[in-house]
């Protein structure tokens, strides 16, 4: 059996979504990148972080970035300061003035681990139609719509 028709085969057969199948999903994804991530000596939130400060337009603060990133993985704070921390000490993000800015090691990493994942990424996610990536793509954004609103009811 082809790609194509072991995805067709697995939609036709798969149960609807829900918030086991979304963190299964969530989960298998990250393990992949993690196991990347561990041959450079980085982890997950460090990758998270670091991206944010390769990607931005214009430098961050500290704070700018622990806001973003904690948009993003909904972390503790503290625990992201930390994470800048262990960029700074492994100078892959250096403080200028008020700012933090990546390094050219930090950029070579994000570099080097966006090459490692790409064909694995073409790989999970190759052959799936466009259509069902369309829906998949509106349904993961109301989800993520709600929980945020939820999670700001909540007053986290």
């Amino acid at each position: 059996m082809n790609a194509t028709a072991s995805t067709t085969a697995a939609a036709s057969t798969a149960p609807p979504a829900d918030a086991r199948g979304l963190g299964l999903a969530h989960y298998a994804a990250r393990g992949v990148l993690e196991s990347v991530l561990a041959r450079h000596g980085a982890t997950f939130q460090q990758q998270i972080a670091l991206r944010a400060a390769v990607t931005s337009e214009a430098p961050q603060t500290p704070d700018d970035l622990i806001a973003q990133v904690q948009g993003s993985l909904k972390a503790d704070p503290a625990d992201l300061r930390a994470v800048l921390d262990e960029l700074l000490a492994e100078r892959l993000l250096v403080a200028d003035g008020v700012h933090l800015r990546p390094t050219d090691a930090g950029r070579e990493l994000i570099a080097a681990v966006g090459a490692e994942t790409a064909p694995i990424t073409a790989r999970i996610w190759g052959g799936i139609p466009a259509e069902d990536l369309a829906a998949a793509g509106r349904v993961l954004a109301l989800v993520t719509e709600r929980a945020n609103a939820e999670l700001a009811a909540l007053g986290v």
